[in-house]
């Protein structure tokens, strides 16, 4: 049987040689292998349309008669010029230009041309390295002017602060008394005149100590004395300096060393700031650092000081509620409206929220971003948490016009419902939040009760997902491979999967991914896994003659990422792995991402032979295969038992459209059975063996 995995309905005939296509598509590579010595940043496209020029002009200047050598110098300065530069970048450039321009038909036989493309490359590279070894002496040139223009700089930077300094002191709201070592006042600005009534004239007549009032007069000699022996960086008094009508006034007064160019003491700098001000400053920044600025609620601060107390005074029997909830769709409305409407929004749902919760004895307050907390003591009239979350969502459905638009909102709500009185505040708003969390993660508008031992479980996954790195740079994750095996009989393909030797148990392939996922690690892990499987398939290749296909699916991250295909040249880069013994799969359900189809379709080009997984076997999946480079479909493992009449007519429409059909979950010979009889290529499951380490692959599957 043919191999389903590269299956052609005939055979075809040898193509006819398209000289732009093979343009373009070595120019596609040349960007690929000179995406990471750029310095001036490209987009994909501005990278492979300025390469393709420039490739163009370097073909026509190898069919010059004679050999344009001035012009292949003059590309190797343009090519300094977008951004390439060092060797680095030269040496990228030789090695796919070298190989690539003897493989176009348009320079064939090579041995007629191989001649002139090595003199062309010459010159290339003779015009890049003369470009490069001008921008390093232009670089060095403007390095000793700006060196000069510092020290410049700093002379004039000193005679400006000396004179900020001066203007700083005069316009000071607060005192400012400069005193030498002595104590002798030697300036004084305007606000310490006004403060004790005396002009500046009168104060640099007196010491400090004959300003402040004769009982703090030795505190602050021996606090001056200790900063002056570097015992303090300064000092913080709460004094009474005598003003001249024989009043008080209560000041707090700081001071600091000055010292001089030789690190010596110099002076004192004494700042004086009027205590009934400060004093009612405190108590407004207080009241600040306790509310919400925008709604004037309690913030998460005094919240949670306010739970910690209503705990402790909780109704036995009926305990306390907290709800933590998020607002829908908020970030839309400032997207679409502005931040403004989103400012008026939170005010309104704050308005909103204590509306609702008007009849409880409740504390609403604001949490960062569009979350609010709600705290309700309860009684034996409050009503039970449905009837709450309904009054809630009621009152915020209510429609309000900001700047001329309607808006009605729904909230996403978690609930901690009657905790016990001991537990920690901290503890009690995490739990509200994974609540929340777990609410959101379905549809919008829902709310979610804790549950302590789903919480239990969803820590559990969560310690095990931040834990994988960890794992992974240990050892504890590898590669195991499965088979794809066609019904007819006879291994083809390899499927690499992770495999994670955990503590606690064996953590499989698609756990693995999920987690992955979550935390990120997923690009990193991917690459790895191509790196390591493309090397066990080329060893296999040598020391046991197996060349099935090595088979590696993506996830949705994986198959949107913008340097998927960077990432798949250097894995077949650094293995020696050949492009058509690689299948990369990615799920049905990137195809709306545009993304992911430009990445399939560029692997595809490249030769790596395409899938799609989870595959449905749906009008709207088959039709996409029409507009795809796909090669094989993998039926997802939930319709392996899916047997109805019109399967093998989807089957056979999909292999109509020149592609293979594999079964995913392929669990006992009767499930392989139907779907070689409903004309299916191959499938993969337990029924054709489990995943095996790699040094086991050529005896099991060879």
């Amino acid at each position: 049987m043919a191999d389903p995995l590269h299956r052609p309905d005939t055979e075809p005939s040898a193509p006819v040689p398209d000289p732009a296509r093979e343009r373009e598509l070595l120019a596609r590579k040349w960007a690929y292998r000179m995406g990471g010595a750029i310095v001036v940043p490209h987009t994909r496209e501005q990278l492979d349309c300025e390469l393709r020029g420039r490739l163009d002009a370097l073909c026509d200047a190898l069919h010059a008669e004679p050999l344009a050598a001035d012009a292949l110098e003059r590309l190797g300065e343009e090519l300094v010029g977008m951004g390439y530069v060092g060797e680095h970048g030269l040496r990228r450039t030789t090695d796919v230009l070298g190989r690539g321009l003897l493989g176009l038909s348009e320079f064939q036989p090579v041995p007629d041309h191989a001649e002139r493309i090595a003199t062309g490359l010459g010159a290339l590279a003779a015009g890049f390295l003369a470009a490069n070894r001008r921008a390093v002496f232009e670089q060095q040139e403007s390095m000793q002017l700006t060196l000069l223009k510092a020290v410049r700089d700093a002379k004039w930077r000193l005679q400006e602060s000396e004179a900020r300094f001066d203007q700083v002191v005069t316009s000071s709201a607060s005192g400012v008394l400069i005193v030498d070592l002595a104590g002798n006042v030697v300036r004084a600005n305007a606000a310490i005149s006004e403060i004790l009534g005396r002009s500046a004239a009168e104060l640099t007549e007196r010491t400090l100590f004959d300003l402040v009032h004769p009982d703090s007069v030795t505190a602050l000699r021996e606090a001056m004395k200790l900063l002056l022996e570097g015992g303090h960086e300064r000092i913080r008094q709460s004094q009474r300096l005598l003003r001249s009508d024989g009043d008080v006034a209560r000041i707090t007064l700081t001071t600091s060393l000055l010292r001089d160019a030789d690190d010596k003491p110099a002076h004192f700098v004494t700042v004086v700031e009027d205590g009934t001000e400060l004093m009612l400053l405190q108590g407004e920044l207080n009241r600040q650092a306790l509310h919400d600025v925008l709604t004037g609620l309690p913030n998460r601060q005094f919240f949670s000081t306010y739970l910690e107390s209503a705990l402790r005074r909780a109704d036995p029997v009926h305990g306390v509620t907290l709800l933590h909830l998020d607002i829908d769709a908020f970030g839309m409305v400032c997207n679409s409206l502005g931040s403004r409407a989103g400012e008026r929004l939170l005010v309104h749902v704050a308005q909103r929220l204590k509306a609702a919760l008007s009849a409880e004895k409740a504390m609403v307050a604001r949490f960062e971003g569009d979350g609010f907390g709600v705290l309700v003591e309860n009684t034996e009239h409050t009503p039970d948490v449905a009837r709450m979350v309904a009054a809630i969502n009621e009152e915020l459905a209510e429609p309000t016009f900001v700047d001329g638009h309607g808006l009605a909102v729904s909230a996403s709500i978690g609930v901690v419902r009657r905790p016990p009185r001991d537990q920690e505040p901290a503890e009690l708003l995490r739990a509200a939040d994974q609540a929340l969390r777990r609410a959101k993660a379905g549809r919008r508008g829902q709310w979610e009760l804790f549950h302590p031992r789903q919480d239990a479980a969803d820590r559990r996954e969560q310690a095990m997902a931040v834990g994988m790195p960890g794992a992974w740079e240990n050892g504890e994750i590898g590669v195991r491979y499965r088979p794809v095996t066609a019904f007819a009989g006879g291994v083809v393909g390899v499927e690499a999967v992770l495999h994670w030797d955990h503590p606690e148990r064996v953590v499989p392939h698609a756990e693995c991914v999920a987690l992955a996922e979550e935390t990120g690690l997923v690009l990193p892990l991917g690459a790895w896994v191509l790196r390591v499987a493309g090397g066990q398939a080329r060893w296999w290749a040598q020391r046991g003659g197996f060349t099935a296909p090595l088979v590696v699916h993506l996830t949705p991250v994986q198959s949107g990422d913008a340097d998927l295909v960077s990432r798949v040249v250097r894995a077949l880069e650094e293995t020696g792995l050949r492009p058509e013994r690689l299948v990369v799969g990615m799920p049905v359900g990137v195809l709306p991402v545009a993304e992911a189809v430009d990445n399939l379709t560029v692997l595809a080009d490249m030769g790596v032979g395409t899938a799609l997984h989870d595959f449905g076997l749906g009008p709207a999946d088959l039709a996409a295969l029409a507009d795809l480079p796909v090669r094989t479909v993998r039926v997802a493992a939930r319709l392996v038992d899916h047997r109805a009449p019109y399967v093998p007519a989807l089957v056979s429409a999909a292999r109509d459209s020149g592609v293979a059909v594999v079964v995913d979950g392929v669990r006992t010979e009767e499930q392989a059975a139907w779907w070689r009889e409903a004309g299916a290529d191959a499938g993969s499951g337990e029924h054709f063996g489990a995943p095996c380490p790699p040094g086991d692959v050529v005896a099991h599957f060879g």
